[in-house]
């Protein structure tokens, strides 16, 4: 049954996850302010954007040198799309996407998801899961 699986991970991800972002904004609104609030979505946004420039351009230098190196950058492309993913998730308003875009984005801990992933490519590369074609 992948299609009911699918729609509970929709339904979560579209519906329960936003409700309760709406719902931490609101109980933080009544402890600190609507203003307060704002503000925060708005600063978290700006640094959501400045981090995703600064360390959005550190992953492609790195990534140029590799490859003038004659190396695959299998790690640097990893972290790319972490950094995309991490100032997306820090655009958005919210309390748990700001907390996962920030881990996303700064490099001790965007180290962590990376290996992470790696693991999990090599693990369905055995699996037989993923497969790779080679022209």
């Amino acid at each position: 049954m992948p299609g009911k699986s699918l729609f509970i991970v929709l339904f979560l991800l579209f519906t329960v996850f936003p409700v309760t972002e709406l719902a931490l904004l609101i109980q933080l609104g009544r402890h600190i302010g609507t203003l307060y609030v704002i503000l925060l979505i708005l600063g978290t946004g700006l640094l959501g954007a400045y981090l995703a420039k600064s360390q959005g351009l550190s992953v492609l230098r790195q990534v140029k040198a590799r490859v003038g190196a004659g190396q695959i950058p299998t790690s640097e492309l990893i972290d790319g799309v972490l950094v995309l993913f991490g100032a997306a998730f820090l655009i958005t308003p919210g309390l748990i996407t700001d907390a996962v875009g920030l881990t996303a984005v700064v490099p001790p801990t965007r180290t962590f998801y990376r290996e992470l992933i790696k693991r999990r490519i090599i693990q369905l590369l055995a699996q037989g899961v993923v497969h790779v074609h080679r022209s």
